[in-house]
């Protein structure tokens, strides 16, 4: 039992936490991003129009990129329990 081992699954975590969080993360910045410019414009500060739109373009990437990110998830934690018995030697 290694140091190294550790770091490695600790570094290989934060890269599968990073590939599952983009593909939702990055269209809510950008509709964010639209939608703050869009009431800059027009001087509209209301609430909820810029929940609204953010929680469709969330749900419509989960729709999208769900099936994906589950993939990811569990390649990853089959790979973790295969790991397991080079930890208990």
């Amino acid at each position: 039992m290694d140091a190294d081992y550790f770091l490695t699954v600790a570094h290989e975590a934060m890269w599968v936490l990073a590939l599952a969080a983009a593909p939702i993360l990055i269209p809510i910045l950008l509709a964010g991003l639209i939608i703050g410019m869009i009431q800059a414009a027009t001087s509209i500060n209301e609430q909820t129009l810029s929940f609204i739109p953010k929680l469709i373009v969330t749900a419509v990437s989960v729709l999208i990129f769900g099936s994906l990110i589950m993939g990811l998830l569990s390649d990853f934690t089959l790979g973790i329990y295969d790991r397991i018995p080079d930890l208990v030697q």
